[in-house]
């Protein structure tokens, strides 16, 4: 019999905040009204392609949470920000993320809906899927398979957002179970955590 420790179960629930353009305001509008002791990871995957990322620059202003860009390997934790670098795609596996090169270079990137699905496949904790504002709908395709697993699945009301098209994308799936502004987010995702899916 192996004396060799097991990996700590990685169980606790993910949120996958997934936004574009005007996705900064709902970033801060969310972390601002969410406990960092909820016992959640929080990965804002933000689908810039171009000019890296200084999400984990800013951020921190906004939330008592530690605020990390994401490296290959590195450890998923609860009370803790993750975010997406630019140009890569983000997947999980033994409890790590691994980063990727891009699946589609051209064109609208869809990093948040191969996120999403990773998630759905790799993740034995509670998932819940935030879609917040941006263009084009990126995520969307993979809200009706966060469901499947028992996922709840979030967007911002289009009316709160600076740039509605990936929040009514998200809705015309037919997969969100609620539409609500950042704060109102915040509140429903520590309901989530406090009572359980």
């Amino acid at each position: 019999m192996s004396t060799q420790a097991l990996p700590p179960v990685k169980n606790f629930p993910i949120v996958c905040v997934g936004g574009s353009a005007g996705g900064l305001d709902a970033y801060v509008r969310l972390l601002q009204n969410l406990p960092a002791d909820m016992g959640v990871a929080v990965v804002i995957v933000n689908h810039i392609t171009i000019m890296p990322t200084q999400l984990h620059e800013v951020l921190p202003r906004f939330t008592t949470m530690p605020v990390e860009l994401i490296t290959e390997s590195l450890q998923i934790e609860p009370n803790r920000v993750f975010i997406i670098p630019a140009n890569r795609d983000l997947h999980v596996a033994h409890g790590e993320f691994q980063l990727k090169p891009i699946s589609k270079p051209r064109g609208w990137p869809d990093v948040i809906t191969v996120f999403l699905r990773s998630l759905t496949d790799c993740w034995d904790g509670k998932l819940i899927a935030v879609i917040v504002s941006g263009y084009d709908g990126d995520g969307a395709a993979a809200l009706c398979g966060i469901k499947e697993v028992g996922g709840i699945t979030i967007a911002q009301k289009p009316s709160t957002a600076k740039q509605p098209d990936m929040p009514e994308s998200a809705i015309d799936s037919g997969c969100i179970d609620f539409v609500l502004s950042p704060e109102d987010i915040a509140q429903e995702i520590v309901r989530i955590a406090r009572v359980g899916l």
